[in-house]
């Protein structure tokens, strides 16, 4: 079964595991319906972490980047998508901006972010992996499962089906 967020919010909405996140981040990625598992960082205008995590094999998980939403840099550009594709992650979605719009649509993965912006962030240290991050209303956690389509975006605690 293909699932789809409106299907998942007329099954799972008013449970207490289900989120639904507030329609503030936009697609770039070359797909629109994502699912899988999260895997989280919290980052500021720092991308470093973030090409060593998606170049693990992704076993169909969602990088989920709290970048602070920050307008000022982008923290992903088709190269890291693209490393992220080929090791098999369905997803990326950045509290924050991306760059090179054009590449990223023609890519098989999905993309959320805030918006594009032309300047990649400075390569400084920092994050934090597999930590508790909110934004766009919901708390993401590892492991937990991730839907997003063109009707928006819904995470649960568990697995929906």
């Amino acid at each position: 079964m293909n699932l789809t967020t409106a299907y998942l919010c007329d099954h799972y909405s008013g449970k207490d595991s289900f989120q639904i996140a507030e329609p503030l981040l936009h697609s770039y990625g070359g797909v629109r319906h994502f699912s899988g598992l999260v895997s989280t960082l919290k980052c500021f205008e720092a991308n470093t972490l973030i090409a060593p995590i998606v170049s693990e094999p992704g076993q169909g998980r969602v990088l989920v980047i709290d970048g602070g939403g920050s307008h000022r840099c982008a923290l992903v550009d088709n190269q890291l998508a693209a490393l992220a594709c080929q090791n098999g992650w369905q997803g990326i979605v950045i509290y924050g901006a991306v760059r090179d719009v054009a590449l990223l649509e023609k890519l098989p993965i999905g993309v959320l972010a805030l918006q594009p912006h032309p300047l990649l962030c400075h390569k400084s240290e920092g994050g934090d992996r597999d930590v508790l991050v909110s934004f766009v209303g919901v708390n993401f956690k590892k492991d937990y499962f991730l839907c997003a389509d063109s009707d928006g975006m819904v995470v649960s605690e568990t697995m929906m089906s």
